[in-house]
């Protein structure tokens, strides 16, 4: 049975939500359908967590309306409880149960039968783990058992508050590729994240968030073509002159110099054009390239560009 349109998991319409004199969430749209991966991506303090703390249920906007999977919390908490998987930043174990101690435990928590532990373990990959107390796991590990106990009872969102901070490259990479594994179930994932790359590598679309606001949002290409320019050319050069101008060497679209420092950073159509016109100007000009380095335009330069901070900030 085909579906021509697709299940509208979440529905976010002018959520308006403050504490004090901070608006956390600033009259928020956001529609997610069945099987999109979507991050949140921004500093801390940008309203991430409030807004996945607004749609778990957790807290209440001051205005505005969220639905998930068509129902308000207030009409149907256990229907949306029961599709609804959730792994946090810190998740407390019981320091004395093992591994697989602790996942038999959520397993009855959710009526799931038993042989549903061996299943989520191996997942999440902590077979070789199942005896082990909880107290004595990795980072990695402990948030691979969080992972595992939010997915137990095969949840059609996923929401994911910054899941990787904190953890090597190694235990980010398997988290990620738990998680691509779930796309292919057709479930929907929220996650919050200040890591490029994890948005970059799971996500289908990217939403930058800033002091409660939406400021652009889009997939990774789509985000990126919105710039005039989408590579960079940074670099530093010796006897700076306040009175150079790069602005008219080919391809150039912006230009920051900084000729007191000699750093200079310019976003272009093509480096292979420009370069060239770059290291020639220098050369006239009887100036060393001191510092180089190339490469595609990033989100941390797009929001840079969007904010002024860079998105760890």
């Amino acid at each position: 049975m085909t579906h021509s349109h697709l299940e509208m998991i979440v529905d976010v319409r002018d959520v308006v939500k403050q504490f004090k004199n901070v608006t956390a969430a600033n009259h928020i749209n956001l529609q997610i359908e069945q099987g999109e991966y979507v991050a949140l991506l921004g500093p801390n303090g940008a309203g991430k967590t409030t807004l996945v703390e607004m749609i778990e249920g957790i807290q209440k906007p001051d205005s505005g309306s969220i639905k998930i999977f068509g129902k308000t919390w207030s009409e149907a908490p256990k229907v949306i409880q029961h599709r609804l998987g959730l792994c946090l930043q810190e998740t407390r174990f019981y320091d004395k149960l093992s591994v697989k101690e602790t996942m038999n435990l959520f397993v009855s928590f959710y009526d799931q039968p038993l042989h549903r532990t061996q299943e989520v373990l191996e997942m999440v990959r902590l077979e070789e783990k199942k005896n082990t107390f909880t107290k004595n796991l990795s980072g990695g590990q402990r948030q691979r058992l969080a992972l595992g106990i939010a997915l137990i009872h095969e949840p059609d969102l996923l929401l994911l508050d910054e899941p990787t901070t904190g953890l090597d490259p190694n235990s980010r990479r398997m988290i990620w590729d738990i998680l691509k594994a779930q796309k292919q179930r057709n479930s929907s994932l929220i996650l919050t994240t200040h890591y490029m790359e994890e948005a970059e590598s799971l996500c289908d679309r990217i939403i930058i968030m800033d002091q409660g606001n939406f400021i652009a949002q889009g997939s990774l290409r789509e985000l990126l073509e919105q710039q005039d320019g989408n590579e960079i050319i940074d670099f530093s050069a010796s006897a700076a002159n306040p009175s150079w101008d790069f602005a008219n060497l080919r391809g150039v679209r912006k230009v920051e110099w900084d000729a007191r420092t000699g750093d200079g950073k310019l976003q272009v159509h093509h480096i292979t054009e420009t370069l060239p016109e770059l290291l020639s100007f220098l050369q006239q000009q009887n100036s060393d390239l001191l510092r180089l380095e190339c490469h595609p335009i990033t989100l941390d330069d797009l929001f840079i560009q969007m904010t002024g901070r860079h998105l760890d900030g």
